[in-house]
């Protein structure tokens, strides 16, 4: 049976089990009702992540933060909370002659797939810093960064972490030299093909909603 996870205003329902902070069960009686929204592969059970319908500010639920403090905390809750933590991604479309760019990753989450250049935002760095440090890194050219396209959120299929994703447009100022530890292949495609390349739906469906 997969482990519950119910979290509101950043607090999250607990059980104590074997000496252990740790998630309910989803046969376990609780407290709230609630609605399960993602069925997600955590652990060997899985967890359903749901969100629990409320009168009040749960106030005697722990606070998300304080998990990683706890030496009372499960592998479970642990891994649950970490995971729930949102993973922010810049992406740059660099268009040219009704072409667009793709990269092909050496390594990572698309290694082998033909991708939008970008990645993972820094710590305590904005997105638009983000896609021009990705940029520049993979494609091994200056460029600059343009306005913001669009702010999309996913939770992965495979992952079944939430992603939130920002897109910008993004015009190179050098031929591109990409970085092999990074990057396998660049090619240009045209809009539709580029589109369909894509190894995410998301990101395609994005390219596709900028061609209409």
């Amino acid at each position: 049976m997969a482990y519950l996870y119910l979290e509101h205003d950043g607090r999250v329902y607990t059980v104590r089990r074997g000496g252990q902070l740790t998630l309910p069960r989803e046969d376990e009686e609780v407290p709230v009702s609630y609605q399960v929204c993602y069925r997600l592969p955590w652990g060997e059970e899985g967890v359903a992540f749901a969100i629990p319908r409320l009168k009040e500010h749960p106030r005697d639920w722990i606070s998300k933060d304080e998990v990683p403090r706890r030496e009372d905390a499960s592998p479970i809750l642990r891994e649950a909370v970490h995971r729930s933590l949102p993973r922010a991604v810049a992406e740059g479309v660099i268009e040219e002659g009704g072409k667009m760019l793709l990269v092909k990753a050496t390594r990572g989450l698309t290694k082998g797939l033909w991708s939008l250049p970008g990645g993972f935002l820094a710590f305590g760095e904005a997105p638009e810093a983000a896609v021009r440090r990705e940029v520049e890194e993979e494609l091994g050219a200056p460029c600059r960064v343009g306005e913001l396209l669009g702010v999309r959120a996913k939770v992965g299929v495979h992952t079944g972490l939430h992603w939130l994703m920002f897109f910008y447009r993004v015009a190179l100022l050098g031929e591109p030299r990409p970085d092999p530890d990074e990057i396998a292949e660049v090619r240009w495609f045209q809009m539709k093909e580029a589109a369909d390349r894509l190894c995410d739906e998301t990101m395609a469906a994005f390219l596709r909603s900028l061609a209409r």
